[in-house]
């Protein structure tokens, strides 16, 4: 059954998009819900131009964009200068979203995201909220402690630079990992905005794919859960389980959680999807 809680947590969702998605975005654009939060990942595929692009369209439709830096793809300080300055000049940007990135080696001087942030560039341009990963799963090269110790040095330096922090989590299949987290979180002081990161509807093998590139738990219990089944690999799936599981199990001591859309199937396939559950859900409400 569909709860009108559920609908209440997908209020206020932020989505993601790739500097190639200007196309499916534009299409989308009428169901998407004015100053929604749309970021704009870091790809090794999609050039600055690509980026700068999707975020100044972001903009001219009327949601609020959040472009991606990923500190050890950053040959220079004046490529990351122009990063920033050009997110604010021509997007209209105002908060941006900062992780360390895959390669092992840095491009240039950036090896993680506190040294992005050490950089001062972004409170010198205007922006106003930074946005830092959580790591419900654990982190594939930190151990627990670590990472919440970074968690917290970088919201509180955030904070230092007069700037708000908001967390976007990985995706995920199960509601459990994810109000673990919570809990942990908020009883380690961090008080910032969350956004969990779920799936938009997609194939089976595309999610097991996107899983396995990211670290994310997938086994044959936790699929169940989410509605799937690994022996069966064709179909597609949305995650209506996992948002109620969500829903059902957060409480005030979580703060503000809201969630954040991976469009795996698409951006059009997943706004679909948000509108028609929000439809259903609004009618449970007025019931």
């Amino acid at each position: 059954m569909i709860e009108a809680a559920a609908g209440r947590l997908i209020d206020g969702y932020s989505i993601e998009i790739t500097g190639k998605d200007i196309a499916a975005l534009r299409e989308a654009a009428p169901g998407i819900a004015p100053g929604t939060a749309v970021s704009v990942t870091f790809l090794a595929t999609d050039t600055l131009d690509q980026r700068m692009a999707a975020a100044a369209l972001v903009r001219e439709l009327g949601f609020e964009p959040m472009p991606h830096l990923s500190a050890r793809r950053i040959a220079s300080s004046a490529e990351l200068e122009a990063m920033v300055s050009r997110a604010a000049s021509e997007a209209g940007a105002q908060r941006m979203f900062l992780v360390a990135g895959d390669p092992p080696v840095p491009a240039g001087p950036f090896g993680d995201t506190m040294a992005l942030l050490k950089s001062g560039l972004f409170e010198r341009n205007g922006i106003r909220t930074i946005g830092i990963a959580g790591h419900p799963e654990g982190h594939a090269v930190m151990d627990r402690t670590a990472v919440w110790q970074a968690l917290k040095d970088k919201d509180a330096e955030i904070a230092a630079r007069g700037m708000a922090t908001l967390i976007v989590t990985q995706f995920g299949f199960d509601a459990a990992p994810f109000l673990t987290w919570l809990d942990e979180l908020r009883g380690h002081g961090i008080d910032a905005p969350v956004r969990i990161g779920v799936p938009g509807p997609a194939g089976i093998k595309t999610l097991l794919r996107f899983a396995a590139h990211c670290g994310v738990g997938a086994s044959a219990s936790v699929m169940a859960k989410y509605g799937l089944s690994i022996g069966k690999l064709f179909g597609s799936a949305g995650p209506d389980r996992l948002i109620e599981a969500l829903s059902d199990g957060l409480r005030p001591a979580h703060g503000d959680v809201r969630l954040h859309f991976y469009p795996f199937g698409g951006v059009g396939k997943t706004m679909t999807w948000i509108n028609d559950y929000l439809a259903a859900t609004d009618a449970a409400r007025r019931r």
